[in-house]
């Protein structure tokens, strides 16, 4: 059998310390689950079930790029986030079990289109064009399990031009990994190569051309991009 048209290469992120990658199937995002991140979008923080959106698996961008400043948009925003890559797959996972999932974790930039978001939440409409977009979702290398073990406290941050605008711990999350993972299981059959955004912290805001903009995650490698003119 053949394809009709060439078929597209197969997305992927880098893994530290390897020059093997991490094939990337789908990439959930888990969204407001930083209490501090809710009150400054101006929703109530209580502990209500997670909601998730998703990027398409294309969107993936490696540290150290440069993109694009988006089209459509005047309000492009930064959000660090650690990410979660899932090495094994399971549907109805247990919370207990969630971990023993995980191949490693990474740290991510979700960049968003403010501006379509708030048009689309106005309107009752989905965030995909305001979150979707192409290299949407910046991702440093991923460091496997096996030598980070499993971050659940201590700093995710951000930087702009060297100036700190996101700084949090990861004890803030309002959802934990092993919660998150186990009620995604519960609607959706997670996959090998799946990745989690988890979340991002309070502070998020504008980026510019020209901006050099860093998240970083304790213990695991960083996530640069730099945001270039528009095309």
């Amino acid at each position: 059998m053949g394809f009709v048209i060439d078929p597209a290469l197969h997305p992927s992120v880098a893994v530290t310390g390897s020059e093997d990658r991490f094939p990337v199937r789908r990439i959930f995002c888990v969204g407001r689950n930083y209490a501090a991140h809710a009150r400054e979008m101006g929703k109530d923080p209580d502990r209500e079930p997670p909601f998730f959106f998703t990027k398409p698996a294309d969107a993936v961008v490696d540290s150290g790029q440069t993109v694009p400043y988006p089209p459509q948009t005047q309000n492009l925003h930064y959000e660090a986030e650690m990410i979660v890559a899932i090495g094994t797959g399971g549907r109805n996972i247990p919370e207990a079990d969630a971990l023993n999932h995980v191949w490693g974790y990474g740290t991510g930039n979700d960049l968003t289109r403010r501006d379509l978001q708030k048009v689309a939440k106005d309107m009752g409409r989905p965030w995909d064009w305001s979150k979707g977009f192409d290299n949407s979702a910046i991702i440093g290398p991923i460091s496997p399990v096996s030598k980070v073990g499993h971050p659940s406290k201590g700093s995710i941050r951000l930087t702009v031009n060297g100036e700190t605008r996101q700084d949090a711990d990861l004890e803030e999350l309002i959802w934990s990994v092993p919660e998150v993972i186990s009620i995604l299981s519960h609607s959706i059959a997670l996959q090998p190569g799946d990745l989690i955004m988890s979340g991002t912290p309070a502070g998020v805001g504008a980026l510019k051309p020209g901006d050099v903009c860093t998240a970083s995650v304790v213990g695991l490698s960083d996530c640069t991009v730099t945001i270039g003119d528009p095309v």
